[in-house]
């Protein structure tokens, strides 16, 4: 009895209270649609956040630099082809020289073969070990060349040889090259480095994975580039 009588009740329910309450079923949907696009304007919101705080910390810097490394790092090894382009010429010139010192001609060869064996990958800007082998093999080819043209001026025939000079010129000015090349790259790695040790853009570093590169050692390789003193009185 009870039962029927409040289906009656609802079903006798004036038309006015049956409206309130449809209006307060479309108003919970209309508040939870809000709630869902704004939680999605939130996560919007919080995203665009995140990246205004990356480029604000050194996000675009660090793009800008690692792509100035890396065309300092290719005009580094577009010298170091060219000096090496110049060794079978040297070598088949002063082959020509009677009596020439045969252990100096000798280095050269086995330097530069050594210098070009050395396989250079992207991964070499970031391998401290790869980067020192090649550095090493380089200065060492050109400590060689350096100790062929100081004993080249002890043969008269090869300093009037007009080939040789010309050589020698091409030579002196590609050392020329390898040494303003060196110097940009290493100037951009160390402005590099200093943005990823540098805070707030260490964050940056840290989160995005920008490690610091590993540079020429400026010392080390003056010294190995460094013309050896040869001392003909030796017997």
């Amino acid at each position: 009895m009870t039962a029927y009588r409040d289906s009656s009740l609802r079903a006798n329910a004036p038309a006015p209270l049956v409206q309130r309450r449809t209006s307060q079923t479309n108003a919970v949907r209309a508040l939870l649609r809000l709630v869902h696009q704004c939680s999605r304007g939130l996560a919007g919101l919080a995203a665009a956040g995140a990246l205004l705080v990356l480029t604000g910390c050194g996000f675009n810097d660090f793009q800008r630099l690692d792509e100035q490394t890396r065309a300092s790092w290719s005009e580094v090894l577009n010298q170091y082809q060219r000096r090496a382009d110049l060794v079978p010429n040297i070598v088949a010139t002063v082959k020509g020289e009677a009596a020439f010192e045969q252990e100096t001609l000798t280095r050269v060869i086995e330097a530069r073969s050594r210098a070009t064996a050395i396989q250079v990958t992207p991964e070499t800007l970031n391998d401290p070990q790869a980067l020192a082998r090649f550095q090493a093999a380089q200065g060492e080819l050109g400590g060689a060349l350096s100790r062929l043209l100081v004993v080249a001026e002890q043969y008269p025939n090869l300093k009037a040889n007009q080939g040789f000079a010309d050589l020698r010129v091409q030579l002196e000015g590609t050392e020329n090259r390898i040494t303003v090349a060196r110097n940009a790259y290493i100037a951009a790695v160390a402005q590099y480095n200093v943005l990823a040790r540098s805070f707030p853009s260490n964050l940056t570093a840290m989160v995005m994975g920008y490690e610091v590169k590993p540079n020429f050692s400026v010392a080390n390789e003056a010294a190995l580039a460094a013309p050896p003193v040869v001392d003909f009185n030796k017997k």
